[in-house]
């Protein structure tokens, strides 16, 4: 199990939660045995982004406004990267630090685990969260 910093993930997700600031997403990586928040930002507004590769085990927490023209909601998704070269042990030790991380981790619309490159995108996860929502009653819906 690894060395899991709650009080920093904590933080990291409060901000992420926090309507009053424009941080809208926060990636938790290992540093050897220890996990913590690595990095905070903006979707779509920053350089500073994390691309997982298939050595990587990653967890990432986002924000994103989903609804329609009627009604606008803010959403929450809790992202699991587990890339396709991690080792048998390092699976299965992610997985107990997983409920470790959804101890601080409370509130969520949808939990992904992805595994391909083509996946980690705002479209994928905001139409995943989308399907979680239920009904869309906007113009913007389909019979």
């Amino acid at each position: 199990m690894a060395n899991i910093d709650k009080q920093t993930i904590r933080d990291a997700y409060e901000e992420v939660r926090n309507d009053s600031n424009d941080t809208n997403w926060a990636v938790l990586k290992y540093d050897g045995s220890t996990l913590s928040w690595v990095l905070l930002g903006l979707v779509l507004k920053t350089s500073r982004r994390i691309s997982p590769v298939d050595d990587d085990r990653v967890y990432g927490f986002l924000r994103v406004i989903a609804g329609d023209e009627l009604s606008k909601r803010t959403k929450f998704a809790l992202i699991v990267w587990l890339g396709k070269n991690v080792s048998g042990i390092k699976r299965a030790r992610m997985g107990t630090d997983k409920s470790s991380v959804k101890e601080v981790i409370r509130s969520y619309a949808v939990e992904l685990m992805i595994n391909e490159k083509s996946e980690l995108n705002e479209d994928f996860i905001r139409e995943a969260i989308v399907k979680a929502g239920g009904a869309n009653y906007g113009t913007g819906t389909r019979d």
